[in-house]
């Protein structure tokens, strides 16, 4: 969804995505988003406690990212941007990611286990 229109807007005929800030002051906001999967998919592959709090950490740096777009693609001096449905997927999918780092897939260890195994 980072590739896909973000806000338009109109009276500058302007259409901002997630990694292009099409003669904006946003940035490229979008990129990121590649950071921070990034670390999640690692995180997510490695089976430690403490990459499951890392994973937990990284989701919730996201998710605020992402509420952050939000809050500077509002209106400001009479012009309102038109929010995209890419927009919106963002913040669905940093939701789902979030939910999946609070709900790993993770097997408890035994006690009987050596550190060796």
């Amino acid at each position: 969804a980072c590739f896909f229109p973000w806000i338009e807007i109109e009276s500058k005929s302007i259409v901002v995505r997630g990694v292009d800030e099409a003669g904006t002051h946003y940035g490229k906001r979008g990129y990121a988003h590649f950071f921070f999967l990034f670390f999640f998919i690692a995180c997510s592959l490695i089976n430690r406690i403490w990459a499951k709090r890392v994973n937990i950490f990284v989701a919730a740096l996201n998710l605020a990212w992402t509420i952050s777009h939000l809050m500077v693609f509002r209106c400001e001096g009479g012009d309102c941007p038109a929010r995209q449905p890419a927009l919106w997927t963002v913040l669905v999918s940093s939701v789902i990611i979030i939910l999946a780092a609070l709900f790993p897939d993770m097997k408890p260890m035994s006690k009987n286990n050596n550190a060796t195994t």
